[in-house]
């Protein structure tokens, strides 16, 4: 059984980094859970809080009148993926009073029987770059793969991602995260975890009083702390050419370029 869509999130988000020097912080924000075949639809009034925009995800450029699913498959079938065929339920941030940032959304992907045929996760950074790291978790909800996006300025793009990203349970609990991983130590940790609640009107109202503008307080939440950072004279590290949009790896960590 799976976690009832639409549905809003009130979120708690973790951030540490330990090398070269620590700095953790946690925040509360929201997101949604949705179904990428039923984008939903507020009434009007609390529209300008929650506006899905298909072009909102993955690089490609937009066409006229492209859905969400529409934009997925072209993706995953450029790289050279089997596009999903069925569900496809994702976590994301929708447009709030025009503005939109997400971080990550994540993709949960299955077969038309119902059972998992891959996940994807979405990275986008502050510098208008998205990237997608598409892997087949195991039944615990474990992936691994390569980093090749550059996300912060202070981190390059070597290293492994470990991530756990298990489907919402069937009463809305959502727990992901992602480690990276350098020789043997992790210098940095990310976490969400919040549980779903039906994206009733109520609902909707509740989380602009708790989370106000929250894509836009996030985008502001990543600047303040890259300053906090490189006052701590912090390295920045040059932002690489981005010449593929895509990473493919199995749970066992084995991995390709599109």
């Amino acid at each position: 059984m799976s976690c009832p869509t639409p549905a809003v999130v009130a979120t708690r988000i973790s951030h540490t980094r330990t090398t070269p020097i620590r700095h953790a912080f946690v925040y509360r924000s929201a997101s949604w859970l949705i179904d990428i075949d039923h984008l939903p639809a507020p009434a009007k009034p609390l529209r300008p809080f929650a506006r899905f925009d298909p072009a909102d995800h993955f690089p490609e450029t937009p066409t006229a009148g492209q859905t969400l699913r529409g934009r997925l498959t072209d993706h995953l079938t450029a790289a050279g993926v089997i596009p999903p065929a069925g569900q496809v339920v994702a976590l994301l941030s929708p447009r709030v009073a025009g503005y939109v940032f997400n971080p990550l959304s994540v993709f949960w992907c299955h077969h038309p029987d119902g059972t998992p045929a891959c996940v994807v996760a979405e990275v986008h950074n502050t510098y208008g770059e998205r990237h997608t790291y598409v892997v087949t978790p195991d039944d615990d909800g474990h992936a691994q793969v390569d980093k090749e996006f550059y996300v912060s300025p202070f981190n390059d793009v070597s290293g492994t991602y470990r991530l756990h990203m298990p489907p919402p349970t069937a009463d809305g609990r959502i727990a992901v995260s992602v480690t990276l991983e350098r020789d043997g130590h992790d210098p940095f940790v990310a976490a969400l975890s919040g549980r779903a609640r039906p994206a009733r009107t109520d609902t909707i109202l509740a989380t602009q009083l708790r989370t106000p503008l929250a894509p836009l307080v996030v985008a502001a939440r990543i600047r303040w702390h890259g300053i906090r950072l490189w006052l701590e004279h912090l390295p920045v590290i040059r932002r690489p050419d981005h010449p593929h949009a895509t990473t493919i790896s199995t749970a066992s960590g084995r991995k390709e370029r599109r």
